[in-house]
């Protein structure tokens, strides 16, 4: 067991963290006598999906916030506001005029939903954190956001923000907040979501995160020498430990951006594609130890958010 301020957090030893099987599932090396009892859960829930499709998110989508007002919007916060202790917010943005859709899902949920069901159960399973069982996608703009102190930009090097928005991004986070930006790569996309966060905090840079500290070790250490690709990147993959990656850019760093208080309130993912590794958890052509990475840096940065 480990302590972490007023979070208990159960640490498995995660040596693998998962194993992969013939079903595509995710599973653990702990026994349980309750398998066929999962089973069946899982067949009727599956069967009530299917009559109740407006329920398969995680929460019950009645009534919800600024609902209707982009079509790609799938899970508009709730009016009852976040289902669990953790609610992942997924954020919602404009895509600048040098880059598209991404390959048939807007760029801001690209990973999505396969990213949230994989990485969310692991954190539920490895912490004693309770996250709902999926984001809820949520704009700049929205009343709710400052009820979701976790927010998760992907492909935030293509996003585009206007001043209204980024003055909204910077009083979120002074007031609180932690956003996690992944999957930025190269210089453009550098160029982009630097412009951003200079209007969102004018008054703080952007540094280096040192390789010991708590944003991205707090509870797990983490081989830093690995570079988290996405799925794409992948040219090689044997099944016994040898894998050939190309990443169109290099070195993979984490950056992140400091408050008056020393406490990170932004964390970037920069030549990295940490969502990839959840969104693919269950692919055996994804390396298992990139996956693994994933997670661990991923619960590294939700158990720092809760606890600082």
């Amino acid at each position: 067991m480990v302590q972490c301020d007023s979070l208990i957090i159960r640490n498995d030893g995660m040596n693998p963290i998962f194993q992969r099987t013939r079903t595509g599932l995710i599973r653990t090396n702990h026994y349980s006598p309750f398998g066929w009892r999962v089973i069946v859960i899982a067949f009727f829930s599956l069967a009530y999906s299917l009559a109740h499709p407006a329920e398969v998110s995680g929460f019950v989508k009645v009534q919800a916030i600024n609902s209707g007002a982009r079509s790609d919007i799938v899970n508009p916060p709730p009016l009852t506001g976040p289902a669990r202790e953790f609610h992942l917010a997924r954020l919602v943005f404009e895509v600048n005029m040098h880059h598209g859709w991404g390959p048939g899902r807007p760029w801001w949920r690209i990973d999505w939903p396969e990213a949230e069901m994989h990485f969310l159960k692991g954190l539920n399973r490895y912490t004693a954190v309770e996250p709902a069982a999926d984001s809820v996608h949520i704009e700049l703009t929205d009343e709710a956001l400052f009820d979701y102190p976790w927010l998760f930009a992907q492909q935030a090097g293509r996003w585009q923000i206007d001043d209204k928005s980024a003055n909204r991004l910077g009083e979120y986070l002074l007031r609180g907040g932690f956003l996690l930006a992944d999957d930025v790569h190269g210089p453009r996309g550098w160029q982009t979501f630097a412009e951003v966060m200079h209007r969102a905090l004018p008054n703080y840079t952007i540094e280096e995160i040192e390789e010991d500290d708590p944003v991205i070790s707090i509870l797990y250490d983490l081989d830093k020498s690995i570079q988290i690709p996405g799925r794409r990147h992948i040219i090689s993959n044997d099944g016994q430990g040898n894998v050939e990656v190309s990443m169109p850019h290099t070195p993979h760093q984490w950056r992140g951006i400091r408050d008056e208080y020393d406490r990170w309130i932004v964390a970037i993912n920069y030549n990295m594609d940490m969502g990839d590794s959840w969104e693919h958890a269950d692919d055996p052509y994804y390396p298992l130890d990139m996956t693994s990475l994933g997670y661990r840096l991923g619960m590294n940065y939700v158990l720092y958010a809760l606890t600082h």
